[in-house]
Formats: structure tokens, sequence, C-alpha cells
């Protein structure tokens, strides 16, 4: 089998996002995504990598992950090059799984789990949905379409977002209602105001239902080391789950400083690329759960070496999904093979929201877990009316 054609799609609406199909001459096509810099994605398949790929055995995944990424700029990053091969990783693990006629999950070695608990990432149905990347300004706030506004159930009744979570069995929430005075102060200092302003949310958690209720708390990298410690204990008494992003990812020193001074895990990052970084903050005890984002750290291919050595280091894994549906499909694949999994990442406002106007499968949840993706590779494949938009861009290398 050859790797005929690579095609890449991308839409106005859904900006961020950007889909990688690989076909194959035995009339096989793999289906991948990535998400950020949709364009920038799509000029390096077309202008780098087609010409890597095309005539190749889709098959060879290791050897091909490897040829994605042997660039001089494409090293553990989560640049657009890094993203390109994130993508394509997913649509070869989508081919081998239809080759085999069996769930991606039994091809990274099967389910090491029946199940797997979620927890819900209090975003709005127009969370991340413009080309805007700052925090703050991906909050999108417009009119409700659906129950699930979470972004501003949070800030305003936290909760009452709590209660709504339980009863439909999700035990964890994920907020960040630190982001707008990190942006307004730079992340350099945190005004008492602006301290009582942000802890609101979790007093009205704790009141509403005490300990029943997991809270990871997002800081989206924002603040400096000397702020984000007077926030982190300020935070302790609610006993939250994780401190995720903190701080910058760059500086593996100031990562061990402040887990040593917390008693709350750190989990990182959706924002590191490749195993390599993971190894030094794990040997460096800086971080207490490893998170990945699939679709920017390398793929399923890396996303389970990442898995592999956090379990090496008696760490969680739990990986990241608030991107796009076929990356979140690739998560629980994953999620469900590796055996530290802790927890997986979801939006009820994207999986019961947009999410479905563009794939034809996601994955069950019930009573807060989620449940094994069936059907041969990942298990979905974008809907037929995605080919018919008049917003969308197609751009085709062939051999």
């Amino acid at each position: 089998m050859k790797i005929t054609s690579i095609e890449t799609l991308r839409t106005d609406e859904f900006s961020n996002v950007v889909w990688v199909q690989v076909h194959t001459d035995a009339g096989i096509i793999g289906l991948g995504e990535t998400f950020y810099g949709a364009a920038s994605v799509e000029a390096h398949i077309h202008d780098v990598l087609a010409g890597r790929l095309l005539g190749k055995d889709p098959l060879r995944i290791e050897a091909l992950a490897r040829e994605l990424v042997n660039l001089p700029m494409a090293q553990s990053s989560t640049g657009a090059e890094y993203r390109a091969a994130s993508a394509i990783d997913l649509a070869l693990w989508d081919i081998f799984g239809k080759v085999c006629d069996m769930p991606v999950h039994q091809m990274l070695g099967g389910l090491a789990h029946d199940k797997v608990p979620v927890y819900n990432t209090c975003a709005g149905y127009g969370y991340v949905r413009s080309n805007k990347i700052k925090p703050v300004d991906t909050w999108n706030f417009k009119d409700a379409e659906g129950p699930y506004e979470d972004l501003n159930g949070f800030m305003t009744d936290a909760g009452a977002l709590a209660e709504s979570l339980l009863e439909q069995g999700i035990t964890g929430m994920k907020i960040w209602p630190f982001d707008p005075a990190a942006i307004e102060n730079d992340g350099r200092f945190i005004t008492a105001e602006q301290m009582r302003r942000a802890v609101e949310p979790f007093e009205k958690i704790r009141k509403a239902v005490g300990d029943k209720m997991q809270i990871m708390v997002e800081f989206h990298c924002l603040w400096n080391l000397p702020t984000i410690k007077k926030i982190a204990r300020v935070l302790e008494a609610y006993e939250p789950t994780w401190y995720e992003d903190p701080i910058r990812m760059n500086s593996i020193q100031a990562l061990s400083e402040l887990a040593g001074s917390t008693s709350v895990p750190i989990c990182a990052s959706e924002t590191l690329g490749s195993r390599f970084p993971y190894k030094d903050m794990l040997e460096a005890g800086a971080i207490g759960i490893v998170m990945t984002d699939l679709v920017w750290t390398g793929g399923l291919t890396e996303g389970r070496k990442i898995a592999a050595l956090a379990d090496t280091y008696h760490r969680p894994y739990a990986p990241h999904d608030c991107t796009g549906p076929v990356a979140y499909v690739a998560a629980v694949h994953s999620s469900l093979s590796q055996p530290n999994t802790m927890i997986q990442e979801s939006v009820r406002a994207f999986y019961t929201g947009w999410y479905k106007e563009l794939v034809t499968e996601l994955p069950r949840i019930e009573n807060g877990h989620v449940l094994p993706m069936q059907g041969p590779g990942l298990g979905t494949e974008l809907l037929p009316q995605v080919f018919e938009r008049s917003d969308l861009h197609v751009r085709r290398t062939a051999l």
C-alpha cells in the first residue's frame, strides 16, 4: 500500500481547525486534525511534508513519525511543523485501524479500561471559535445556543454549574477565573480585590456541593512565579485537584520551585511538544500529572510514549481536549489504552454542540465516564455536509 495524495480541509467558520485526509492506492483514507494556525499548518503539509509522504507505506508509522519532524525548526515544539506532523500521525493510525478492521485503541495495545472518568472543561459554545487565541479574547460570549454556556456559568454561578454537572454524573470541572486579572496585569501581580473575585467560584462550588466535585484550575501559563505562589497558597483551602500550566513551560527550575511550594499537583502540559521536555520535568519533580494534547505534541505515536514515560515516574496521564472533534476522538482512544490514565478532558458545550456539526461519530459519555469508540480506525469521519460548505478551503497534493 502507498500514500497517493494528501488533502487538507479548513473552513472560515471553524477557522482554527484543519483536517488532513491521507489517501492510499488501496482506497483507504485516513483522517487527522489539528488546531490553531490552520493556514500555516496547511502550507507546511503541502510545501514540505507531502514530498516526504507520497509513495510511502502508511503503515510504517514509527518511521514516518520521525521523518515528519526531521527538521531543524521542528524539535520539541508545538509550532506549525509539529501540529502538521501530529495531524498526519492521527490519519496514519486511522488507516492502520481500517486496514486491520479494528479500533485505534486496539492497535495501541487494546483496552486498559472499560471506561474512563471525564471532567468538564467549562467552556461555552463560542469558546475558541474565532482566530483569536489570547486568553479572555477566546471567550466569545454570545447569545445562548443551548443549556451549556458553562464559561459564563462558572464566572457567575459556579455552584449551580457544579450541581448541573453532578446531575450528569460528572464529578470534575475545570475553570480559569484568574485569567482576567492576569491579562489586566500582564501576570505580574494580583490585587486583593482581583483575588477575591477570582476565588468566588471556588467558594460557591464548595458551598453548593462540598467535596463531591473535583476542581481543576487552568492558568494558561499567564503568571510569574511569585504571584502564582501567592495564588496557589490561597486556593489550597479549596483543595483543587491540580494547577494546570501555572507559568510558562520554559523553566524547569521555576516549575520545580513552584511544585515544591504547594501540596496541589502541577499538571503540565498541553503546550509541550514531544516526549523530551516531559522527561526533564519528570526527572526534576516539577510535574505531578502529565497532560498531552495529541494534535500538538506529535500525535498518537508520541502520545503513547509520553504516557509510558509518565508511568515510569509513577505519574498519571490526562489527555487534553478543547480543540476539535477528531482530536477528541483520538484522545479517548489514547485514554482507554493507557494503564495510567487518570481522567479525560471533555467539553459538553462542544460534544453536544459544534463537534456534532462536523463528524459522524463522537465518544459516548455515560454517568460521567467515556466509553470506547466502535468501528475501525478512529471510528469517525467528516460529515458529507462539510464537503458541501461554501466556506470550505481544500488543497490537495498528489503523486
